[in-house]
C-alpha cells in the first residue's frame, strides 16, 4: 500500500473582533461567496508563517498568535482521493494591527456573526465555521461518492 500522496497544503483564518468575522467577498468562480480569507503555503514555508502572510496579503492585517483550531481536506482532483488532496490547516485570531482593505480574491467586510444567514456564504460555509469555533470539533473533510459530496465534521 503506497503510504505517500500529492497533498497542496493551505491555510484559512476566522480572525475576530468581539462578535464580529471578517469575512471575504470572493470573486473567483472556483469558490465563489463570503468566505474566510486564506491562500496555500509556499514550500518549506511554516504552517504559522503561511497563515501570517496570507492574512497580511489578502486582508492587510497583522495577526498575531493564530490559533490552529483543525483541519480541513478534500480531493485535489474533484473527485476522489486517488490523486492527493488539499490539506487546510484551520486558524483562528483575536490579535492583530493594521487597515483592513481588499485583493485580488475580493473585498474585505467585518460582518457581525448574527447576520451570516444574510449573505451569500460559500457552500460549506456553516460547517466550517462549526468546527472552526466549537472546542470538541477539529476536522471538516469531504467524503465523495461519485458527484455525491457529503460533508463531515469531527
Amino acid at each position: 500500500m503506497k503510504r505517500t500522496e500529492q497533498v497542496e497544503l493551505t491555510t484559512l483564518c476566522l480572525i475576530r473582533q468581539g462578535e464580529e468575522y471578517l469575512l471575504q467577498d470572493r470573486i473567483k468562480p472556483d469558490w465563489k461567496g463570503f468566505t474566510l480569507p486564506g491562500g496555500h503555503i509556499e514550500p518549506g514555508e511554516s504552517v504559522i508563517d503561511a497563515v501570517i502572510r496570507e492574512m497580511k496579503e489578502e486582508t492587510g492585517l497583522t495577526i498575531r498568535q493564530p490559533r490552529l483550531c483543525g483541519v480541513k481536506q478534500f480531493p485535489r482532483d474533484g473527485s476522489n482521493y486517488a490523486n492527493g488532496r488539499y490539506l487546510v490547516f484551520l486558524f483562528t485570531a483575536d490579535e492583530f494591527s493594521g487597515e483592513v482593505r481588499a485583493s485580488a480574491e475580493g473585498q474585505m467586510h467585518w460582518i457581525h456573526k448574527n447576520d451570516l444567514d444574510q449573505l451569500n456564504l460559500v457552500a460549506d460555509f456553516k460547517e466550517l465555521l462549526e468546527v472552526m469555533c466549537c472546542e470538541h470539533l477539529t476536522e471538516f473533510q469531504y467524503l465523495v461518492d461519485g458527484d455525491d459530496w457529503q460533508v463531515r465534521v469531527r
